[in-house]
Formats: structure tokens, sequence, C-alpha cells
């Protein structure tokens, strides 16, 4: 939630059967010691990343208004990202369309709509309706690129949706503002565009370095978000003071630190770290980890508290997604022979923003 919920945005995903070619995918995950370092890497990006809407939130609620926090997020982190940009100075002209893309729906379609919908509902709701972002990519390859999946993959999906109804607690009439539901979606939906750009980002000889398209993607997201936002109207007195936090007043320039800091900048390295450290899809089951991380630190830190059917949809939704994503593709040629469709491949190394 990477994405990204933030997320997005987060590591890369491939989606088809030459996974371990995706965005550069290391050998070194063979190695037991690579592969705990890459797991432990995992936790701290899936940890950073749950984090974001835990600071973000605040700042929203003291007077800032959520496009001009995610532009401050996009804009701080794009600087920090300037020189890994200028040393993938070459990438513009080599694929101008894919930083394009990943500027508008990875950074800015993800952020925007995310911390829109933080302003009206619970931080972990928000992120949970991200997860339904493998569900959303299985009908772009099942219905789109025409491919067939798995029924684990389908199984998966169905789990992911019925959990999500249990969350926003559909008996009730859906018991959350349904514009912030909308947002939360709409989050989802331009993390699919992430999974697809990333995808084509990873492939043949041309294939675009992850580190290059974040930076890449946050300076688009930042011009882009610079339009939009205005954040010349931004009310830049709520940076000089405080923000509540569950009755705890914290300084809002050390929570607007966290976002550009920790819960982008690093939360993004240390998720390309991890992907090439381990598989995609072991990368992308640690990353449900960040509804669950999301959920606890807003509980601890802003009170929100979800109902017991929350809790058991929440859970539903997280194995949902833990199974579309551990679907593994089968040789195409030996789905040639057998009737057993080809799976989509929904690992990711994170679905925050």
């Amino acid at each position: 939630m990477h994405t990204t919920s933030g997320s997005p945005a987060g590591p890369p995903t491939g989606i088809g059967p030459a996974v371990s070619g995706s965005w550069g995918t290391s050998s070194v995950s063979q190695a037991p010691g690579g592969r705990r370092a890459g797991i432990g890497i995992a936790l701290l990006s899936a940890l950073a990343f749950g984090g974001s809407g835990v600071a973000a939130k605040p700042l929203i609620e003291a007077g800032l208004d959520p496009l001009h926090v995610t532009w401050l997020r996009v804009a701080g982190a794009a600087l920090v990202m300037l020189p890994v940009a200028w040393r993938h100075r070459a990438l513009p002209r080599r694929r101008p369309a894919l930083l394009v893309g990943f500027g508008l729906l990875a950074v800015a379609g993800v952020q925007a709509c995310y911390f829109a919908a933080l302003s009206r509902i619970p931080v972990g709701v928000a992120l949970l309706i991200e997860y339904l972002a493998p569900a959303l990519v299985l009908g772009w390859v099942r219905f789109v690129q025409k491919r067939p999946v798995t029924r684990a993959a389908a199984v998966g999906v169905v789990l992911a949706v019925g959990g999500l109804a249990c969350v926003v607690e559909v008996w009730s009439g859906l018991s959350f503002d349904v514009v912030g539901l909308a947002l939360a979606l709409g989050a989802a939906c331009c993390q699919v565009g992430y999974f697809v750009l990333s995808d084509h980002g990873g492939d043949g000889d041309d294939a675009a370095d992850p580190l290059g398209v974040i930076a890449y993607g946050l300076l688009i997201g930042a011009g882009v978000l610079t339009l939009i936002a205005r954040p010349w109207n931004m009310h830049w007195q709520v940076l000089g003071g405080s923000a509540a936090m569950n009755g705890a007043q914290v300084p809002a320039v050390l929570l607007l630190g966290w976002i550009v800091l920790i819960a982008t900048v690093a939360a993004y390295l240390t998720g390309v770290v991890s992907i090439r450290l381990l598989s995609p899809q072991v990368a992308g089951v640690v990353a449900c980890l960040e509804a669950v991380i999301a959920t606890v630190l807003a509980w601890v830190l802003l009170g929100e508290h979800l109902s017991a059917p929350q809790i058991v949809g929440g859970v539903v939704v997280l194995v949902g997604a833990f199974i579309a994503q551990s679907a593994k593709p089968k040789d195409r040629a030996a789905g040639a022979a057998d009737p057993e469709p080809v799976a989509a491949d929904l690992s990711a190394g994170s679905c925050a923003p």
C-alpha cells in the first residue's frame, strides 16, 4: 500500500512464468545466510510501510489536506532519491512510458487515494481494502490478457473478497464512509497499474533497474502532485506545531520525517533489497504482515479498535492474499499438454502505499 500503501508502493512483482528474472532477482537467495537476512529486511520493510498511515492520519486531523500530506511525502522522498535518479539519468530516454505510468499510478495515484481514504476510514480498513489488488490483478490477467489462472489463485481471491465483506461489515449497510471505501478501492486499482508496469519493466534485455524506476517515479509523482495539490495553499503552520496521537501530542515535523524517511525511502529501499535476497513469492508473503502491523499500530497509537468480525475478516483477507500471491505458474510448455490452467503469479514485495 505499497503499495503502498501504501505501499505502493513497494518492491516489484512479476506476472508470468519468468519470475526469477523479474527486476533482477538475485541468486543469492539460495544461500541460507542471504535468505535469513532477506526475511529480516523484508520484515523491516513491512514495518516501515505499515507505519505510514499511522503517522499520516494525525497530520490530516491536525488540519493538513490529505493531498498536501501526499505531496509532502512524495516530494520529500523524491529529494532524498535525487542521487539515485542522477545515477540512472539514462533511464528516461530508454523507458519514458514506464516511468510516467509508474509516477502517475504507483506513486501519485496510490498515495493520494490512500491518504484521502485515511481521512474517512480507519487505517487498518484502508490497507486491507488495498489487499484486493491481487484479486484485481487476477482479473486483469484472466479477462484482459486472456490467460488462464489456477484454482488456488481463484480461491485466494474469493477468500480475500469475502474477508473484506466482513471488514466493512456489509450486513450493517456499509457502516464505514462509502467515499472512504471508494478511495481505498481506488488505491487498490492504482496498485494494479503498479503490478502491471512492474511486469513490463522487468521484461527483456532492456530491463529497467527498480531503484531507478522508483527514483524517477517519485520525481514524476511529485511533479504531478504539485500541480494537483497546489502546496502553496497548504497550512504550513501545522508543521510547526504538534498533532494528537491518541491523546498524546507529537511534533508534526517528526511525523513528517517518519513518513518521508522511514515509510517511503527506507521502506522502498529495504523492499528492493529483500526481493533480491528472497524469491518474489516469499517477499510477497512477508509483505502481508503490513496490514497486521498497520492495524496493531493504529490500535496502540491512534486508539482505532476493530470489532471481532472485522478482525476475523482481516485474517481471511490476509489468508486469501497469501494464497493468491503464492500461486506459482506452471511451465508454459507443460501447460500446453496439461489441461490444468497456467497460474498468474501475483507475488509482490509490497501492497502497501
